[in-house]
């Protein structure tokens, strides 16, 4: 399984052609208490670059872009009942959904851990 990071403060955990995106501990900080958070349903599809979703805290709503195209197989129900698990684990248990990759070549122009550190740094 390999991570890689958005500019947009994504991760996303790909394991061959699925992967789980959610939202890096950096942004999760930065957004504080989120007491809110909606995605694309199970079968929509998603576009690297557009918007798929919106997480809302105490503090602000932000959007949440795609990191590549695909489609979603999953959403976290547990977060819908309680987004807080998206501070207290945002790069664990707090995983927003899961999708199957329509072009894994498109991984190539995301960040490794490393890169990311450095790019929030």
């Amino acid at each position: 399984m390999s991570m890689y990071y958005t500019e947009e403060h994504e991760w996303i955990l790909v394991d061959g052609q699925d992967a789980a995106i959610g939202i890096t501990a950096h942004a999760a900080e930065q957004l504080g208490d989120v007491v809110f958070v909606e995605v694309g349903e199970v079968g929509s599809a998603i576009t690297k670059g557009k918007t798929f979703g919106t997480i809302e805290s105490v503090k602000a709503a932000s959007d949440i872009f795609a990191p590549v195209d695909g489609e979603i197989t999953a959403v976290n129900d547990a977060i819908a009942d309680n987004p807080a698990l998206v501070n207290e684990s945002p790069e664990g248990e707090g995983w927003l959904c899961r999708v199957r990759l329509a072009n894994p070549a498109q991984l190539q122009g995301l960040m490794d851990k490393s890169a990311y550190d450095q790019f929030v740094g």
